[in-house]
């Protein structure tokens, strides 16, 4: 493997050997991506108090999400066509993820199926669910869910409809990709990619194809997709999909405080904020400068992870300053799954916990648990949504 220090590193690596069309796919944000640049950008814009004359010993970046003991508070979010990027992708990074010893969360749009990835791992997931007007295939896929043991339901709130990314109808998104002129071309400089791919059978949706009613083929599924997601999805909906699944909730989309404060009244054990990494309604705010307003209005009645935006330990740092207990990451393991397979995302989770755990060191904390705001220069107004910095 490549000599990897940061995960801009592997991103470089992941561009190169991934068809554009999946690169395109992972590395773009709706409409003008204004949410998906600021996602990173207002990362930058907090800075570290440097402390001294400290003990750094005996640190630790252990800590829980859900009552789970995890390595260092980070779990791999959920991303649709993870076995687009990396043959058997979702398979590959929730091993890296159970070796590492943090969550991996399957999508409902993966390619490996709830079961596949259940027989060729050892540790429990999470899993992820985009509510469908078909309740018969919300309930079957739930079971499902509960029969492989999943450990955590993560309830995607913000994809009721589908925002608008230009690239994706540019290249033609499919999987697997339809090969006309402009990806034969590219596919035939992807050669470790394809590869990959000739070397495997999972290569459509598999917790959809053969379990919807009526999809057989990626024809049906595409038809089946675009009329499926429920617009009508509303917090009564929530909580009938709550008492269905019965287990842990984490509600994942909240960028606002009000909602934030309905998903507390539900019950949910968890709530992730999020926009959906910039890929829904772009001119949101980025999900760190919403962070502080929702601690504050959740005044600690449930747990808050923060997703979309995070690169490096850093960010992750920032976050769990601000009042997140733990956050998620997408893009950052999905370079690592893309430059090198499994190794790659467990080279990326290294790189993280090395960044958090030696920035933790140097702002004079020796326990994850213990960073707070204490611990960050804020520039003015960034705490107030209401105010543009």
């Amino acid at each position: 493997m490549a000599v990897y220090t940061t995960i801009e590193d592997m991103h470089r690596v992941y561009k190169r050997r991934v068809p554009k069309m999946f690169y395109d796919y992972c590395e773009s944000g709706s409409w003008t991506e204004q949410t998906f640049t600021e996602n990173k950008t207002d990362f930058q814009k907090i800075h570290l108090r440097q402390r001294v004359a400290v003990d750094m010993s005996n640190r630790s970046t252990r800590s829980e999400m859900i009552g789970q003991d995890v390595a260092m508070p980070v779990a791999l979010a959920p991303v649709g066509l993870t076995g687009m990027q990396h043959a058997d992708g979702e398979i590959a990074a929730a091993r890296a993820a159970g070796k590492f010893g943090v969550p991996f969360t399957l999508s409902t749009m993966s390619i490996c199926s709830i079961e596949d990835v259940a027989e060729h791992t050892e540790k429990p997931f999470w899993f992820q669910l985009y509510v469908m007007k078909d309740w018969d295939f919300v309930a079957r896929i739930l079971q499902r869910a509960k029969d492989a043991k999943c450990s955590a339901l993560v309830l995607t709130l913000d994809l009721q409809l589908m925002g608008q990314r230009h690239k994706d109808i540019k290249n033609g998104l499919s999987a697997p990709p339809k090969l006309t002129p402009a990806v034969i071309a590219d596919l035939a400089t992807k050669w470790r990619w394809g590869m990959g791919m000739l070397g495997t059978k999972r290569r459509f949706f598999g917790n959809i194809v053969g379990h919807a009613k009526g999809v057989t083929d990626a024809a049906a599924l595409g038809a089946w997709t675009a009329e499926q997601f429920d617009l009508e999805l509303d917090w009564a909906k929530i909580e009938r999909i709550r008492d269905m699944w019965g287990g842990k909730l984490i509600l994942k989309g909240i960028n606002d405080p009000e909602d934030a404060v309905m998903a507390t009244k539900i019950g949910a054990d968890a709530i992730t904020v999020s926009n959906h990494g910039g890929r829904q309604l772009d001119g949101a705010m980025s999900s760190i400068r919403m962070l502080p307003s929702i601690v504050d209005a959740v005044q600690g009645d449930t747990e808050i992870h923060l997703d979309s935006g995070i690169r490096t330990g850093q960010d992750v740092l920032k976050a769990l300053a601000l009042g997140a207990k733990g956050t998620m990451i997408g893009r950052a393991f999905v370079y690592g799954l893309g430059a090198g397979g499994e190794a790659g995302v467990s080279k990326a989770l290294e790189i993280l916990h090395t960044e958090l755990d030696k920035t933790m060191a140097l702002c004079g904390e020796r326990d994850v648990k213990a960073l707070g705001r204490h611990n960050l220069i804020m520039p003015q107004g960034f705490e107030d949504p209401t105010v543009s910095i």
